[in-house]
């Protein structure tokens, strides 16, 4: 499973659907990535949370630790229109640092993961790194 791929259509899946929050599951790739979508305007914040399971059949009193992500709505129409997966488990895509460009004109952002942690197009082309192009977000 891969788990960015899950997480980011859940966050523009729970957006089109006029809901506030979306709980994923807490990694500390999530956790960074939702970091930078925060310093990026996508998000308005992000929790560490424990859940009980829902599932009655699962670990006895062993709790999950999700990420509870708040979106931004304005008049129930979600910041966030589309996303994009460039590297994929598949196909990994990486790329320099004079080789990212601007997504959808300056209003979408790149999130690349690179050696000085994930973070996005525009702060990676100022700090002249490249790294993996993890995907795009408008």
């Amino acid at each position: 499973m891969d788990t960015i791929s899950n997480m980011i259509i859940q966050i523009k899946n729970a957006g089109n659907a006029g809901h506030d929050r979306v709980s994923v599951p807490y990694s500390k790739l999530n956790h960074s990535i939702a970091e930078v979508l925060k310093k990026e305007g996508f998000i308005k914040g992000s929790e560490i949370k424990t859940e009980k399971p829902t599932r009655p059949n699962s670990r006895s009193g062993e709790k999950k630790k999700v990420l509870s992500i708040d979106l931004f709505m304005e008049n129930r129409v979600p910041k966030i229109k589309g996303v994009e997966r460039i590297s994929k488990p598949s196909k990994r895509v990486y790329k320099k640092s004079y080789e990212i460009r601007a997504i959808k004109n300056g209003y979408g952002a790149l999130i690349i993961s690179t050696p000085s942690g994930i973070m996005s197009g525009r702060e990676a082309k100022k700090q002249k790194v490249g790294g993996e192009a993890l995907f795009s977000i408008w």
